[in-house]
């Protein structure tokens, strides 16, 4: 019997105008080029040179996807217009047209493409047939609009995910949101949501795949409706094998609640954990060819202290991105001029920088960081959001950049009190965000 061998790979890279490669191409041979041999690697067999030099210290941590046994993408509408809506009343009133009014008439009345009627005749079936009730669902980064639900695929909505959704409808819980081969090398691999969330909502149309949504915990069937008696009907998502590893490095007792007894860990405090490692600028560096072609991995404790210190900083950026903590309420921004707060054409100016800082040299230079700059977001010809962070502006959450989607998205829009207060919490919320990944950097945890 013969036996198997892998295949030499060769690879070379060629840069230029067309007209240099194929000028490039016509003077060389096979034999000429200076090509490079590829390490030949299971399971992937890449075509192009890649860094394996730290890949044990990286699986020998855990899969994201193995840690938690129910996940899945996030759920598909195939008609947002329909579906989705930025108030409960919008959504209600879509609800009311479905219940009341044949399909043509609410495609005319609403100016859908005609293209959609069998969407609407769908969704009426839907409707009727089924139990629906409207639900927050977190639409993209910082922007938790309404849905109509009923959990049924094909109707109001082509692909609920309602194996998954449901454990975020039925009591208070939270889910991971992370995906296999990110490649966006301006954000953190992770995110994380506690309402029904868009399958599109935190990784741009155009990016390979989907990302996948792990709730924290499952409920039982009680039903589409919260109890205040949920939580006691309700397990954690995790694998418990991962989990023991875990407690053994903790010498800690795993409780399926939080509970304040010494000696304990619950599963918030592995989300925390998780999410504070994955936030980490010097992990996602290190990484990066890893993060790019699978599911995140996390490494394993490296002690309790670590652990613990991990937690406490993950935990403030869960609270921070949720816009559950406190400091989302502490402006860095003001709103100065009043107008009719229309959205046309957002844009960023940048107007100031903040007073020098002193950096920790032995000189003690002052410096004066771009990341510091300062400037004002237009929201239309007379009134802006002042005092914006460039940093903010700019920054990443998956594919999207917050500072700059939420408001595109409401293009044409008149912003009421509570939108404007919403933004400047965003505005806290990304450049809090910055400072944490920074305090997470501090700690070694491999």
């Amino acid at each position: 019997m013969s036996s198997k061998r892998k295949a030499q790979v060769f690879h070379f890279d060629l840069f230029g105008k067309r007209e240099e490669k194929y000028d490039f191409l016509n003077q060389q041979s096979i034999d000429s080029i200076q090509w490079t041999e590829l390490e030949v690697k299971e399971p992937n067999f890449f075509f192009v040179k890649k860094d394996f030099a730290s890949i044990e210290a990286y699986i020998s941590g855990f899969s994201l996807n193995n840690l938690f046994p129910n996940n899945n993408s996030g759920l598909t509408t195939e008609f947002d217009e329909l579906a989705i809506h930025y108030t409960k009343e919008k959504s209600e009133e879509i609800l009311n047209d479905l219940r009341n009014l044949p399909s043509e008439e609410i495609l005319h009345k609403r100016n859908y493409k005609t293209s959609q009627i069998d969407k609407i005749h769908n969704a009426k079936m839907d409707i009727s047939k089924n139990v629906v009730n409207i639900y927050p669902i977190s639409y993209r980064p910082f922007d938790k609009l309404f849905c109509i639900y009923t959990g049924y695929s094909n109707g109001i909505m082509g692909r609920p995910r309602n194996s998954t959704m449901q454990h975020f409808i039925k009591g208070n819980n939270f889910g991971l949101v992370y995906k296999r081969g990110f490649d966006e090398i301006n954000s953190a691999p992770i995110f994380l949501t506690n309402a029904l969330f868009d399958r599109r909502g935190w990784t741009r149309p155009g990016m390979q795949g989907a990302e996948s949504i792990a709730p924290l915990y499952l409920y039982s069937d009680n039903g589409n409706q919260q109890s205040i008696v949920s939580i006691i009907n309700r397990t954690p998502n995790l694998n418990l094998l991962i989990v023991n590893q875990i407690a053994k490095i903790l010498v800690s007792n795993f409780t399926n609640e939080k509970d304040p007894t010494p000696g304990t860990f619950a599963p918030i405090d592995i989300l925390d954990y998780i999410y504070s490692v994955l936030h980490s600028p010097t992990y996602r560096e290190k990484y990066k060819e890893f993060l790019k072609i699978d599911f995140p991995r996390v490494p394993y404790p490296k002690d309790p202290e670590t652990f613990w210190n991990l937690v406490t900083l993950g935990g403030e950026l869960r609270q921070i991105h949720l816009l559950e903590s406190p400091k989302v309420n502490q402006f860095i921004t003001t709103y100065p001029i009043t107008g009719n707060n229309l959205v046309t054409k957002p844009r960023f100016e940048s107007t100031q920088s903040e007073p020098p800082q002193l950096t920790n040299s032995p000189t003690r230079e002052l410096i004066s960081s771009p990341a510091r700059q300062l400037g004002t977001v237009w929201i239309n010809d007379e009134q802006y959001f002042d005092g914006v962070p460039l940093l903010a502006w700019n920054f990443y959450i998956g594919g999207y950049q917050p500072a700059q989607k939420w408001l595109k998205d409401r293009k044409g829009r008149v912003l009421n009190f509570e939108d404007i207060l919403h933004y400047q919490k965003i505005i806290v919320a990304l450049t809090e965000t910055d400072r944490l990944m920074k305090e997470i950097d501090k700690i070694s945890f491999e």
